[in-house]
């Protein structure tokens, strides 16, 4: 067991270690605080000069004599000369108050004017070098981002990385009403970040998300906070990062990205909550195209985002492949293809990194294509790290064999107009991959482990939902969602079921407009209180209080579903097609009149 681990074990609630609880506000305040002290060291030397010019030209004024209309001598009190120097230093000047100066009190005012005028000078100087000046600007930042963070109302994710993955999952978050945090090393990338049209303030900080305190401002400890996502581009933050959330915070899940088998390992061994891989992904989906499309469709259909028109039919053709590089991205092709029973050769320029059997060269060269049998193969992976690369390995192979299926890996968002225009088959973005993953754990954490569990079924079982789900979704992806039968998701459910009602789902997915009509979704998993799993549970099947309920279906049944599962008076018409009278005063008259009807009235034979 590791140090993290034990860690980890110590920190935990209830193992009877004996760590502190953490003050969510003790990270800006100790942000404000900074900004403080580095505003009176750096203003110390001008205020010190700007009060002794007061405290000079006050005292000067106070012992200097003057003489009133009449003759008398007079003389300035504490207060008054305080308030003709104030005036007088900002240059404002309301005259010689109270009664006309003597030569004496005059040149000594003189004196004042430029006394005065040459230490707010200097005072004022300061403080624009000082908001100038990195180190202050940085402190505002982190207090302003800190007091942003402090104030949010709603549950939020730490996100940290605002790079190609990053910036795709905050704008899905927004668009789904999920409030984020925003850290990033590069400001660059960040002030993209202001000039987008989220619909959210996203409070952000350009920082270094590996440091505790910096994690601690973004609301790590804050009762709020669901949980850390850590999206960066470098393996060594996501670890950092993951460490840090789950010892500072154990009560938070923590979704880290790891693009090495070593980094995936070392975030499993403190229990990061999931752990995601592109390549890894792109591989297992890329085998299961080739052997359950019907299944790889299923993950399509959920896990991609809602309200898109469907993705077509992926059905790669099995034979001869070809994968062009053997980095990360193509290893994992490679590996997965060769599970599934296909013959693969590699092209590989690094004979370091080339599997026996590889072809050594080229993939751009139609030379090097040919050596592999592009001629005659059934498929090609341009999975290189260069997209113009894999751009030219497409367009060649596509030349030597017209019938070839290409996929290719886009690896910058901002060339995909250029994947697209080429008319491949299929292309590959890791930074989407990420985040249709991490999508699910964060929306629906309940999907991946429905797919999951589809996964055991095979093609048979998948086929006919696939179907199902083509129905009810007419034609767009279908949005996911969860509920869990509490009397704060589901109030009216709850308390008609703690009332000893039972119905079942049949009767509760109908059109609250019309409940002849069904509503248009699928309940996929049910999961007890005991933890007990239900696939595709039957429509004769009850719910009971503490289950926990996905579905899928058409974009706007969430809120139907919640206004049925929420509104007393919704879900009754929805059992009994009855429009109950809403109100204490009419359910009571409508008790009344059924206990007490009227007499027909008509003739008498």
């Amino acid at each position: 067991m590791n140090l993290v681990h034990l860690l980890l074990q110590r920190r935990r609630p209830g193992s009877g270690g004996d760590a502190t609880p953490l003050d969510p506000r003790e990270g800006s305040a100790a942000a404000i605080n900074s900004v403080v002290f580095l505003f009176l060291r750096r203003m110390r030397l001008p205020l010190v000069v700007l009060i002794s010019v007061y405290a000079v030209s006050i005292a000067g004024l106070v012992a200097i004599p003057g003489v009133d209309p009449e003759g008398r001598p007079w003389r300035f009190d504490l207060f008054h000369a305080f308030y003709f120097i104030s005036y007088t230093g900002s240059t404002i000047g309301f005259g010689e108050v109270p009664y006309a100066f003597t030569p004496a009190q005059r040149l000594w005012v003189t004196v004042c004017i430029y006394l005065t005028v040459i230490g707010w000078l200097y005072a004022v100087g300061t403080i624009l070098n000082l908001l100038q000046d990195p180190a202050f600007r940085r402190a505002l930042a982190e207090s302003r981002f800190a007091g942003e963070v402090r104030g949010l109302a709603e549950p939020f994710w730490i996100i940290c990385g605002y790079g190609e993955a990053g910036s795709l999952l905050v704008r899905a978050l927004c668009r789904r009403g999920v409030q984020t945090v925003v850290l990033d090393a590069d400001a660059e990338r960040l002030a993209r970040l202001d000039l987008e049209d989220v619909g959210f303030d996203v409070p952000c900080l350009a920082a270094d998300a590996r440091a505790s305190r910096i994690l601690r401002l973004a609301g790590l400890v804050h009762p709020r906070c669901l949980g850390v996502v850590a999206i960066a581009a470098d393996d060594a933050i996501d670890v950092k990062v993951a460490i840090t959330a789950k010892l500072l915070n154990p009560r938070l899940r923590v979704i880290a990205r790891a693009e090495h088998a070593s980094t995936a390992a070392n975030l499993a061994s403190f229990e990061t909550d999931r752990i995601i891989d592109a390549y890894e992904t792109f591989g297992e989906h890329l085998a299961m195209a080739l052997v359950e499309p019907s299944l790889h469709m299923l993950y399509e259909y959920l896990i991609r985002q809602p309200g898109q028109p469907l993705p077509p039919r992926l059905v790669p053709p099995r034979g001869q492949w070809i994968v062009c590089g053997h980095g990360r991205f193509g290893s994992a092709a490679y590996r997965h293809l060769a599970g599934a029973g296909l013959p693969v050769r590699v092209i590989e320029s690094d004979p370091d990194d080339a599997p026996e059997d590889a072809v050594l060269g080229d993939a751009t060269t139609a030379n090097t294509l040919c050596s592999a049998g592009a001629l005659s193969a059934a498929g090609l992976v341009a999975g290189t790290d260069d997209d113009a690369d894999n751009l030219s390995i497409a367009y060649t192979a596509r030349l030597l064999n017209p019938d070839l299926f290409v996929i290719a890996r886009a690896n910058h968002r901002e060339e995909e107009p250029l994947f697209a225009a080429a008319g491949l088959d299929l292309v590959i973005s890791p930074s989407r991959l990420i985040v249709w993953r991490v999508l699910g754990e964060l929306i629906a954490p309940q999907t991946n482990r429905f797919l999951a569990l589809a996964q055991r079924r095979g093609e048979a079982w998948a086929a006919p939902l696939l179907a199902r789900l083509d129905a009810c979704s007419e034609g767009l992806t279908p949005d996911t969602w969860e509920t869990t039968i509490d009397a704060a998701q589901a109030p009216a459910l709850h308390a008609l079921l703690a009332a000893g009602g039972r119905p079942d789902f049949a009767a509760l997915l109908r059109d609250p407009q019309d409940r002849s009509r069904p509503l248009p979704v699928l309940l996929l998993l049910r999961v007890g209180a005991d933890g007990h799993e239900q696939l595709l549970p039957p429509p004769e099947a009850q719910p009971v209080a503490g289950d926990r309920l996905l579905f899928a279906g058409r974009s706007g049944s969430a809120a139907t579903l919640a206004w049925i599962f929420g509104s007393p008076k919704t879900l009754e018409y929805v059992l009994d097609g009855v429009e109950h009278p809403d109100g204490t005063v009419w359910r009571w008259l409508a008790r009344r009149r059924a206990a007490h009807p009227r007499p027909v009235q008509g003739n008498t034979p």
